[in-house]
């Protein structure tokens, strides 16, 4: 919903819209780009909304790039599976 926070967002002031923007690619303000709030999702929004705002296609073709930026061992795991998996048994999802 425009104008409302997202909550993992606690620490910059961005609305929904702009944090959509800025992970569609749409939107770069600053050092925040694409990269930073893709990272920022993958590292702390619940898997529903990463679903829901990233495509699977865009996960396994970012992945490489955003991995060694996230902290956490059991997001790293989680998405790695994921990744692995989509490559090895479910490609028309990524093509």
């Amino acid at each position: 919903m425009a104008g409302s926070r997202v909550p993992w967002m606690w620490d910059y002031d961005l609305d929904e819209d702009q944090f959509s923007r800025l992970v569609s690619g749409e939107l770069t303000a600053g050092p925040l780009d694409r990269d930073w709030a893709v990272v920022r999702l993958l590292e702390y929004a619940p898997y529903s909304e990463i679903r829901r705002r990233l495509s699977f296609r865009s996960l396994v073709e970012g992945w490489e790039r955003w991995r060694p930026r996230l902290r956490s061992p059991s997001r790293i795991r989680g998405l790695d599976f994921l990744v692995e998996y989509l490559r090895n048994h479910r490609m028309r999802l990524v093509s």
